[in-house]
């Protein structure tokens, strides 16, 4: 005999609205304690869930919020992910400069990026959306639905924030770092570009979290570090920035040394508060040491100075241990050159003993349980 939450899930397709509207609103709160309810019968309250996205906007507000919720079992997002039509639907939406949930969606379409399939979006071709993209391909229009999110220049009630994750989960396939690190022939832009911005505050967490990701990813890719170290790109100070502080301590010659971005920090400059997200960009800086032309182009950078004030300010050991691994690199001596001292193989700790005596200085950053999850696998999840 069917339980009343299994009755309750039949409700979904009734042809009444209010009904309809009284049942999702009911198993909202499943979708966090009781996904399981929605797999039942092969799946067909996520069938029904998929129509109602099209539904009322307040009902269709909560079933977006469910199949967020939901979309972390791999049966769910099968069954999302993969299907043509319903990607239209939430495409059509999302570039509807009067969708009300498109935040709702934008969630979902980063959590749908867990899925292999999501790769179409880089090829796929539809309407466009006018006054939002001059471009048919989907993952353009959404690339400007979210720099136009930031100052709410398209959609008053969206900031597209969460299409931050969406790009960096597209960015591990090699076709979405090439698309990234390209032109596009319809406003003449590496897509890159658009997202380097966003990787300091007053940015969004998603938003800066999302952009480091996606330097990581595509720095995966070793054909790509010319392009990304090179001008227009030149990512290293989007890189360093994050970093670095307006307290930090450098001498005159290292200021000298250092990008022009990075000398004389306005004093109220913050470092990014997020560990997970500085280790994002520490882990970044050693992809891009891969040759020894990209080392030196990082020393001469003063990569060096920015990694070790980060070292002195931080106690999380995970930023401290990525510091370490950094600078074993950018020091070591190189072959064919000779040992010069402390510039060449001289860990952080000692250049620590040797500046503060062995006293180090900064607090440890606090993070809440949502930052804690790694940036590859983050599944979105709301209430």
């Amino acid at each position: 005999m069917p339980t009343e939450l299994e009755d309750l899930v039949e409700f979904l397709h009734h042809g009444n609205t209010q009904i309809r509207q009284v049942a999702v609103e009911n198993l909202l709160p499943y979708s966090k304690t009781q996904p399981a309810i929605f797999k039942i019968n092969q799946l067909t309250p996520v069938k029904d869930l998929k129509l109602l996205v099209k539904d009322y906007a307040p009902i269709a507000k909560n079933v977006l919020t469910i199949l967020i919720n939901i979309s972390g079992d791999r049966d769910v997002l099968g069954v999302v992910a993969d299907d043509d039509a319903f990607l239209e639907s939430l495409l059509l939406r999302i570039t509807n400069v009067k969708e009300p949930n498109a935040n709702e969606i934008a969630m979902l379409l980063a959590n749908m990026a867990k899925s292999e399939s999501i790769e179409r979006l880089l090829t796929l071709k539809r309407d466009v959306p006018l006054g939002l993209s001059a471009s048919k391909v989907a993952i353009d229009q959404l690339m400007d639905c979210f720099v136009k999110g930031a100052e709410g220049s398209w959609n008053p009630k969206a900031d597209f924030d969460y299409l931050a994750y969406l790009f960096a989960d597209l960015a591990k396939f090699p076709s979405g770092a090439s698309y990234l690190t390209t032109i596009q022939a319809y406003d003449n832009v590496h897509p890159l570009s658009k997202l380097l911005p966003f990787t300091t505050p007053p940015s969004s967490l998603p938003r800066r979290l999302g952009a480091a990701t996606v330097l990581k990813n595509v720095s995966f890719s070793v054909s790509s570090h010319p392009t990304l170290l090179s001008s227009p790109l030149s990512v290293l100070p989007y890189i360093l920035l994050p970093l670095a502080s307006g307290s930090d301590n450098y001498s005159e010659s290292e200021t000298d040394q250092m990008l022009e971005e990075l000398q004389f920090l306005e004093p109220d400059k913050k470092r990014e508060p997020n560990s997970s997200i500085l280790v994002t960009h520490l882990e970044t800086l050693l992809l891009l040491t891969t040759t020894r032309g990209e080392r030196e182009k990082l020393r001469e950078a003063g990569c060096y100075f920015v990694v070790r004030e980060l070292h002195l300010a931080v106690e999380d050991e995970g930023v401290r241990e990525s510091c370490d691994r950094l600078v074993q690199v950018l020091m070591r001596d190189e072959e064919g050159e000779e040992h010069t001292g402390q510039s060449r193989g001289a860990p952080v700790s000692a250049l620590v003993t040797e500046r503060d005596g062995g006293s180090e200085r900064g607090m440890m950053v606090t993070q809440a349980d949502s930052e804690d999850e790694d940036e590859d696998e983050q599944i979105v999840e709301i209430f």
